[in-house]
């Protein structure tokens, strides 16, 4: 470790070889570039992505979501490229979402949205990428966003942002502890989804493509094979203050998890309606989707179902609430409504096939494994983000130092 000496400056105390600059002066600012009128996007892969704030998570880009341009589209805005070494960030609406560009999208088309900071100087992409997602970058970029309905942030105000600037090999070094977290986060990711195909074949194999029902087999409604759960209307249960409280697990939360704006509930709330690590929860209404949950200990909102069962495996109704969920989704759209959603009835009519005991218990000693594995991985990788995100802010002002 480094000896700590520090200096106060206009972002706080920094060592006192660190320099804090502002950010115009280390890189260039430049705007991506709206659709020409009457021009869309297009599903069929072409070679001109388009990166919209909607394709943006943390740190990085939805890849495999990406719409692209026609060809002549992308003639008529050829100029506003992002690429590998450049860092995004969002301007309009959901602002500050800040990352790096994919190797494999290197190249893309940027919506006016968002800004691109290119022809970096004296900083790497990567800590410049850190900053600006700790707790100091985003109170800046907070504080310099004007408008209240959709907030935005003007690029001449962009280059105002101070940055703390160490020498260029302790950028790297800090950077390349935080990237290793990272990577190890996205690798859990992969296999997770690598995972769920898996899973998601063989319960097709078995229960799906068969052309006959096996001897010994029945089928019941989905509704019988496990207990769905509807959540309370939490704001009947706010929390006290100063006194413990429970997360309030709502649709948002299965997308983005417990945030600083997710709403807060006391613990008087019935045992039931607790969610733990390892529960399937399955929003009905609005976006439906179902997760296995593994962001901790919570608490089940209305429009949204906890799936449990005493009599069959996890793995069983986890995978027939997916394999009905895109039937759900279009039940859900077809409500004339603004916000489709299903119904009790709809579950009771999803039939489901239960195999006999012998092949059940075959079937979950594959099917257990699987989905422990999954859940496992999901708890590494929220271990890794809690490091990663105590760590952020104490590297980036030099509290923790490396040499």
């Amino acid at each position: 470790m480094i000896p700590k000496k520090f200096k106060q400056t206009e972002i706080g105390k920094i060592p006192t070889e660190w320099e804090v600059v502002k950010l115009g002066n280390i890189c260039e600012v430049k705007s991506g570039k709206r659709l020409p009128m009457g021009r869309f996007l297009v599903e069929y892969k072409t070679n001109h992505p388009y990166i919209r704030v909607r394709d943006l998570q943390n740190r990085t880009i939805k890849v495999n979501e990406l719409l692209f341009l026609d060809e002549e589209t992308f003639k008529k805005i050829s100029r506003y490229l992002i690429t590998k070494d450049d860092v995004y960030i969002s301007i309009v609406g959901s602002i500050g979402m800040v990352g790096l560009v994919p190797e494999n999208i290197s190249g893309a088309n940027l919506t006016e949205n968002c800004a691109r900071l290119t022809n970096l100087n004296r900083i790497t992409k990567e800590w410049l990428s850190y900053f600006l997602n700790s707790r100091n970058g985003q109170n800046q970029i907070k504080s310099l966003t004007v408008g209240t309905t959709q907030g935005k942030l003007a690029l001449f105000r962009i280059k105002d942002i101070e940055i703390p600037l160490p020498p260029l090999p302790e950028q790297l070094s800090i950077a390349s502890i935080l990237s290793s977290l990272d990577a190890k986060i996205e690798l859990n990711q992969q296999m997770n989804k690598t995972l769920e195909a898996i899973g998601q074949a063989i319960f097709k194999k078995w229960f799906v493509d068969i052309e006959k029902i096996p001897e010994g087999w029945k089928t019941k409604p989905l509704d019988e094979v496990a207990e769905f759960l509807n959540g309370l209307a939490l704001q009947k249960y706010p929390a006290k203050i100063g006194e413990e409280f429970l997360p309030a697990i709502k649709i948002k939360e299965l997308r983005n998890g417990i945030t600083n704006q997710t709403d807060k509930t006391n613990l008087d709330l019935p045992k039931n309606y607790i969610i733990n690590n390892g529960d399937i929860l399955f929003s009905w209404s609005g976006s439906l989707e179902v997760v296995i949950w593994t962001n901790g200990k919570g608490a089940l909102n209305q429009h949204l179902f906890k799936v449990s069962s005493k009599e069959y495996p996890k793995w069983f109704y986890y995978f027939w609430t997916k394999h009905y969920l895109p039937e759900f989704r279009n039940i859900a759209e077809d409500k004339a409504t603004t916000m489709g959603h299903i119904q009790r009835r709809h579950l009771t009519e999803s039939e489901v096939l239960v195999p006999d005991k012998k092949s059940f218990e075959e079937m979950s000693k594959l099917m257990i494994p699987l989905i422990d594995k999954i859940i496992n991985l999901k708890l590494e990788s929220q271990t890794l983000s809690a490091i990663r995100d105590a760590l952020l802010p104490k590297l980036m002002n030099g509290e923790v130092r490396i040499k």
